[in-house]
């Protein structure tokens, strides 16, 4: 029986790491070693930075209610727990949105949470 040699299957492999750094500097580039480093830890700060993602919407999210309910003399949790004993089940991202879009459907959700109370 033949020898079967892996040179395409190890051509291929390389190729697609070496396209995965095609834009880094210098040897990361170049060098199938040095891509391959490169590249694997891009995965695991891409991996990372997709889960802080999450939470740094959710603090930015936080953040502009906080201030939206502030001229109303309330804070952030007082609010939130407001809505929560109303029934007003609304997320985060929506109440921003509407904090920065609709400013008097807020007041009505802010006087709502405040009589809840």
């Amino acid at each position: 029986m033949a020898r079967i040699k892996g040179a395409m299957m190890t051509r291929k492999r390389r190729n697609k790491v070496l396209k995965l750094a095609k834009s880094y500097w210098g040897s990361k580039s170049k060098h199938f070693k040095m891509a391959k480093q490169a590249v694997k830890k891009s995965g695991v700060y891409a991996y990372i930075g997709r889960k802080q993602k999450k939470r740094d919407f959710r603090r930015l999210w936080i953040a502009r209610i906080s201030a939206a309910v502030k001229p109303y003399d309330m804070n952030y949790s007082r609010f939130m727990n407001g809505l929560k004993k109303a029934g007003i089940e609304m997320n985060r991202k929506s109440l921003s949105e509407l904090a920065i879009n609709d400013s008097a459907a807020f007041a009505a959700l802010v006087d709502t949470a405040k009589k809840a109370l």
